[in-house]
């Protein structure tokens, strides 16, 4: 299974993982155009998409899927809270309703070879979802748009190849920046996001010998930095209650305006 992040940040999201049988995008909040480009870039078409899971509405999440849709005839994969707020976008143009396929938290699926298991997350969306992907006997996960984790959350993410996660903020540089009261209480609410802190501690508690890569995504443009993501992350892997270093690990932070070194597992 390949792996690579085409976009992740506040401005924009777009996961890509395949198979040699199939591929698909978790999210697709970039313009199509910019998806096709960072699809070529490792050696992949999106007419050769099998579908795009969302993870909720926000636009950041579903820019280009109207696009898409239209293009290549994709299908678009959610639940049902998502999918009906995603056809109240009126932004995205005319979709064919027989693209939309609902998926339910806790419900795995098949998309050619893989299987896929949408799960709960704690975000103030319609109804939010993460996503785990099984192929053969490799598996990664995308987490992102994460107020709070709990045991639940944990026990997804056990035992993974390859994670993509949240690292949001800083809280600190959202506490004393430009933000209104009310967005920054938002950001740091259970409906929120996950600071780079909270990424940390949670990657604490699913670390193991055969953890592959850990991208950190979702980076907000205002409130963090890519160092300081990577740095802060690292800390907490070393100096928290585990038996691993950050330097045990292939840490990389996936970047809002290029496509991420792919990883293969």
């Amino acid at each position: 299974m390949d792996f690579c992040s085409i976009a992740s940040g506040s401005s924009g999201n777009c996961i890509y993982t395949g198979t040699d049988h199939a591929g698909i995008l978790i999210d697709a909040g970039i313009s199509a155009r910019q998806v096709e480009k960072g699809l070529n870039s490792i050696g992949r078409t999106a007419k050769e998409l099998s579908g795009v899971l969302l993870t909720h509405e926000h636009s950041d999440h579903i820019r280009g899927i109207g696009v898409l849709a239209r293009k290549f005839g994709l299908p678009i994969y959610g639940t049902s809270g998502t999918l009906r707020a995603v056809r109240n976008c009126s932004g995205l143009g005319a979709i064919d309703e027989g693209l939309f396929h609902e998926v339910a938290a806790d419900e795995s699926f098949s998309i050619g070879d893989m299987e896929l298991l949408p799960f709960h997350t704690s975000h103030d969306a319609a109804d939010p979802v993460a996503y785990r992907v099984n192929a053969g006997n490799t598996s990664a996960a995308v987490v992102t748009d994460l107020g709070i984790y709990t045991d639940y959350i944990v026990d997804h993410l056990k035992n993974l190849d390859v994670i993509l996660l949240e690292a949001n903020h800083d809280i600190r540089m959202l506490q004393v920046g430009s933000y209104p009261y009310y967005l920054k209480q938002r950001i740091l609410g259970n409906r929120g996001h996950l600071s780079n802190e909270n990424a940390g501690r949670l990657l604490c508690r699913i670390l193991h010998d055969n953890l592959k890569k850990i991208y950190l995504g979702h980076l907000s443009r205002e409130n963090n930095y890519e160092a300081l993501a990577y740095e802060t992350v690292c800390s907490e892997v070393t100096l928290g209650d585990n038996p691993y270093q950050a330097k045990d690990f292939m840490i990389e932070v996936a970047r809002r305006d290029c496509v991420s070194e792919p990883v293969h597992i």
